[in-house]
């Protein structure tokens, strides 16, 4: 029995972009905070990564000398035929995102 209310202030951009995507997928907000709440128990934590990312260099963040380096290594990989296809490493992007 359903018998609980849970109140929390988000911002309102971010509450009418998700509200927009559960309407289109037919799914009621309280059945979202439901599922999390259940998923909650389920791992006994966040069901997610709350970790700070590293964040990737910038080639504006690189000396001349580095970028280079680094640009004749991935030619050196290409050349020898140790590449990926790039449909293969956007399908583990996507995987770690979820």
């Amino acid at each position: 029995m359903k018998d609980s209310t849970v109140s929390a202030r988000v911002e309102n951009n971010v509450k009418i972009e998700a509200e927009d995507i559960l309407k289109k997928l037919g799914i009621p907000v309280s059945v979202v905070i439901n599922s999390l709440y259940r998923q909650i128990i389920y791992h006994r934590g966040v069901p997610f990564s709350l970790t700070i990312p590293t964040e990737p260099r910038t080639v504006d963040a690189m000396s001349d000398a580095e970028l280079d380096a680094k640009l004749q290594h991935s030619y050196a990989q290409a050349i020898a035929g140790e590449g990926r296809p790039m449909s293969e490493v956007f399908d583990d992007l996507e995987r770690s995102l979820k």
